[in-house]
């Protein structure tokens, strides 16, 4: 068992990072074309308009389900507004925020991006506290725009434009059917004022998104309004990032590693949930870790992944290089 366990901890996570992305890149986005269908309340941006993909977002079929007349909202059509949430918690409750560290589509394609920055030797562009601590906050909005504007068009407040108007401006709409070679995306609207001015904007933010995440970690995961839902349920999730202060020698690298800026991964020695809404679990911090179970990740209150000297030295050892254009 002793082997087993500092096999894992001593693991290069980020090879084994990048295998598991890529597994799940392929089911999300290729998955139709193997018969693979996990649903409609996945919680990753794996997109509706993908015909392939083999699970879709949650948010595509909840604002479809929110933009009923309110008489309707209100009735026995609402079981499956609840099923679903249901359906989505059960899938989310396992892997906590994990999902968008490992399987997240969009996650996985600015993951690229950045490996793409690093070969042309450009180094990444960050915030400072406080942007830092102004644009976290954008995505609750967007999670407002999630809830509220499906409920605003089935209240007659708003057309029905605006019933999938987040999926509009989504970044996912546009690029993931690309990769089925679908651009039937790549399009202005010119319908109606509010299709014109949604997809318009849809395509202002998808160049952002491109452009955003090439010169910065994670650009989108910021504004990401699945990150912001998933935070709200991540206090009954099986997986946890805990850390024991104690042990804490505040030396920063894990904050240096985070590609979320998330101060408190380093600062904070008070807390033993050190999960942020921003993070993307994606365990880079407990790989950097130094310190024998400063930080480690648990399933259950069993840890399955946790900081040890010697798995931070031999880590060193095999990502130095990959640290130097960083």
């Amino acid at each position: 068992m002793k082997k087993i366990r500092d096999f894992i901890n001593n693991a290069d996570i980020r090879r084994f990072r990048f295998y598991l992305q890529l597994f799940f890149f392929i089911i999300f986005i290729y998955g139709g074309y193997l018969s693979i269908d996990l649903g409609r309340e996945i919680p990753v941006f794996s997109c509706g308009y993908d015909r392939e993909n083999g699970g879709m977002c949650y948010f595509l079929p909840l604002q479809h389900q929110l933009a009923r007349p309110l008489d309707v909202l209100f009735s026995a059509a609402s079981i499956s507004v609840l099923i679903g949430l249901i359906t989505f918690i059960i899938w989310f409750i396992v892997f906590n925020k994990a999902w968008c560290g490992y399987a997240c589509p969009l996650g996985t394609m600015q993951d690229w991006l950045t490996g793409l920055r690093k070969r042309f030797g450009i180094r990444y562009s960050t915030y400072t506290q406080p942007q830092f601590d102004k644009l976290k906050k954008i995505k609750y909005l967007m999670l407002a725009l999630v809830i509220l504007a499906p409920i605003a068009v089935g209240m007659g407040l708003l057309g029905g434009e605006w019933r999938t108007a987040f999926c509009e401006i989504c970044p996912g709409r546009m690029i993931t059917p690309l990769f089925v070679g679908d651009t039937s995306q790549w399009n202005i609207d010119f319908s109606s004022k509010s299709s014109m001015v949604l997809t318009a904007l849809g395509m202002t933010i998808t160049g952002l998104f491109i452009v955003g995440s090439f010169f910065k970690k994670r650009f989108f995961c910021f504004f990401c309004p699945m990150s912001a839902m998933h935070y709200i349920f991540s206090d009954a999730a099986l997986l946890k990032l805990k850390k024991d202060g104690d042990k804490c020698t505040k030396c920063g690298d894990c904050y240096n590693v985070c590609d979320m800026q998330i101060k408190d991964i380093a600062d904070d020695i008070e807390s033993t949930n050190i999960l942020r809404d921003d993070c993307t679990l994606c365990m880079k911090c407990v790989a950097a870790c130094p310190e024998n179970d400063a930080l480690h990740v648990d399933i259950l209150n069993m840890k399955v992944f946790t900081s040890t000297k010697d798995g931070f030295a031999k880590r060193m050892q095999v990502n130095k290089w990959e640290t130097k254009n960083d």
